[in-house]
């Protein structure tokens, strides 16, 4: 790459900064909830006009008999192409399109996409529009200073990341879109901060425990069981043996932040007894001894675990309560499964991202693993291809947080390493 391009690539970007904000604040202010799963199609609609207006080829693809997929809330996915005028290698660019619910806490409208500050509010800024927008702009600008370049970029905006993405690259993974032969570089705009590359995350497993009793009135409890005090034992059990368990092993893997570098396991859910009654209910529920309990665990595991023990040291544990504790009885089901990944630092695409990272910031990159599990997983696990990585902009500890922002000068910054990339890789 010349010196002449970066400086090209550099003022390209520059141009592009209003057309940066406009199209971070449109992707915000479409609401890609998830669950259930709204505006998925929308989202791709309004990014493939974007991108067919850029010269890219566009598909649209239903996640046809996916997980989550459904007539109501089908799950679209895009993926855009553009050739360059000689062979070489593919460089993708993969966001998620979905957002995690609002919640509460929120100052100003989720939607409304709010500049304040360098700064553009909404949920899903952080997580992860602003990255998709740098993507867009990243490649818009490196078209514009490089036309004559080798091999193909394409970006995806695909679905249900939130929920597992098995309605997006999971899907678009086990159709061949991540197959080495087809594409060879990988970036996945999440944002881990414009200065940090993400080589991986650990793993998970999603279980869930059922304790079981005997319905009775609730006026004569001695004559039924009750499964909500049999998980109240489980929930003891945990606290006296397993938490401390898992405090005590640490990996060698660069997690951040500093309190994922252990095992972790968190309760995701409870419910027991009489289901929620509707809104509109004004009555008192029935006075019944609750027969089934259950609780949704989720146990984020170390590269140096074995998914098999970290199974075992659950069943153990209740195998442990149900010997100690009179008619006790649970049944234990798994939701799903992710091993953990982490792409070697001599990868292709990492030397390249930090070489950019330093020419932009004038600093050396960082080097993390997420705490949680992305997209990346599919790609390497499905589509065989381990040369991925995470390297976006926004601040991690915002993601699925009220006021939820990405900064303006971090996307610019992030989306002028992201095209660097693209000059290093396509413009030999």
């Amino acid at each position: 790459m010349t010196a002449a391009l970066e400086t090209r690539i550099a003022a390209e970007i520059a141009a592009r900064r209003e057309a940066l904000i406009a199209l971070t604040q449109d992707l915000i202010r479409i609401p890609t909830l998830n669950p259930p799963g709204r505006n998925y199609r929308a989202i791709c609609d309004y990014l493939a006009a974007r991108l067919e207006a850029a010269g890219f080829t566009v598909e649209l693809i239903r996640a046809e008999g996916a997980l989550g997929d459904s007539d109501v809330h089908p799950r679209w996915n895009l993926v855009a192409r553009t050739e360059g005028t000689r062979p070489g290698d593919c460089v993708h660019f993969n966001s998620h399109h979905d957002v995690v619910e609002v919640g509460h806490g929120w100052s100003r409208d989720p939607f409304g996409a709010e500049i304040e500050d360098g700064r553009i509010y909404g949920r899903g800024a952080c997580d992860m529009k602003g990255g998709l927008a740098a993507s867009v702009i990243a490649a818009e600008a490196f078209l514009a200073a490089c036309p004559d370049f080798a091999g193909a970029i394409e970006i995806s905006a695909t679905a249900d990341e939130e929920s597992g993405g098995f309605g997006g690259v999971a899907y678009l993974a086990e159709q061949g879109r991540f197959d080495p032969e087809r594409v060879q570089h990988v970036i996945i705009p999440e944002p881990l901060h414009k200065d940090r590359i993400c080589l991986g995350h650990r793993g998970v497993w999603w279980a869930e425990i059922e304790t079981k009793g005997r319905i009775a009135h609730g006026s004569m409890p001695f004559l039924g069981d009750c499964a909500v005090r049999h998980m109240g034992a489980v929930l003891a059990e945990m606290e006296a043996t397993l938490f401390p368990l898992l405090a005590t092993r640490r990996t060698d893997m660069p997690v951040v932040p500093e309190g994922a570098k252990q095992s972790t396991l968190n309760i995701n859910a409870i419910h027991g007894g009489a289901a929620e009654p509707d809104d509109d209910y004004t009555g008192l529920p029935a006075p019944c001894v609750p027969d089934r309990c259950r609780i949704t665990i989720d146990r984020r595991y170390l590269i140096e675990e074995d998914l098999s023990e970290v199974k075992r040291e659950v069943t153990g544990m209740l195998e442990r309560i149900k010997t100690a504790r009179p008619s006790f009885d649970y049944e234990i089901r798994d939701l799903f499964d992710v091993r953990p990944t982490m792409t070697d630092r001599d990868a292709p695409i990492v030397r390249t991202t930090a070489a950019a990272i330093e020419k932009v910031l004038g600093r050396e990159a960082a080097f993390v693993v997420s705490p949680g599990t992305y997209d990346q997983k599919h790609i390497d696990r499905i589509g065989r291809l381990k040369n991925c990585i995470a390297y976006g902009p926004g601040v991690l500890d915002l993601a699925h947080q009220p006021d939820e922002w990405v900064g303006i000068a971090d996307m610019e910054d992030s989306a002028r390493v992201m095209a660097l990339v693209l000059a290093e890789l396509l413009a030999a």
